[in-house]
Formats: C-alpha cells, structure tokens, sequence
C-alpha cells in the first residue's frame, strides 16, 4: 500500500503508523478508542508519517482494496 504524503511524495505505508478512524463530530474518550466501526468501502483515517516529515495525515482510504481517495493534513481536514 502506498501513501501520498502532501511534503514527501509517495511513500510505502511502512513509513506510517494507522492511528485509527479519523473523529467524528462527538466521538471522544472511550467510545473514539474502543468502539469503532468497520465498514466496507471508504473510511476516514489518521496515519502518522513518523519515518518522513513528522506530519498527522487525513486519508480517505477504500477498505476493500486499499485504494487512497484522498490525502490532506490534518490540520487543514474538515470534520
């Protein structure tokens, strides 16, 4: 699997750590960590490009074939 990463290019998914479904409106503590959904089809995540430029992803990503939809800072992402 390969990641776009807005400052580097794209990298192999090695150089990323998944940290899991990006928040959704009122989703915190227990419930963001714990309770996740798992759905077939695209999902919002947060991956961590540690092994580059240190910067928290926002990926849109297809869970049946791994395709990127979509990578933005998370910074700039809207929820």
């Amino acid at each position: 699997m390969r990641i776009q990463c807005p400052f580097c290019g794209e990298r192999d998914s090695g150089e990323f750590t998944y940290a899991g479904a990006a928040p959704a409106g009122g989703r915190h503590g227990f419930e963001a960590v714990y309770i996740r959904d798992n759905p077939a089809g695209p999902h919002q995540e947060l991956w961590y490009h540690g092994f580059g430029c240190r910067s928290w992803l926002h990926v849109t990503r297809d869970t049946r074939t791994h395709e990127m939809i979509s990578v933005s800072l998370a910074m700039d992402a809207t929820p």
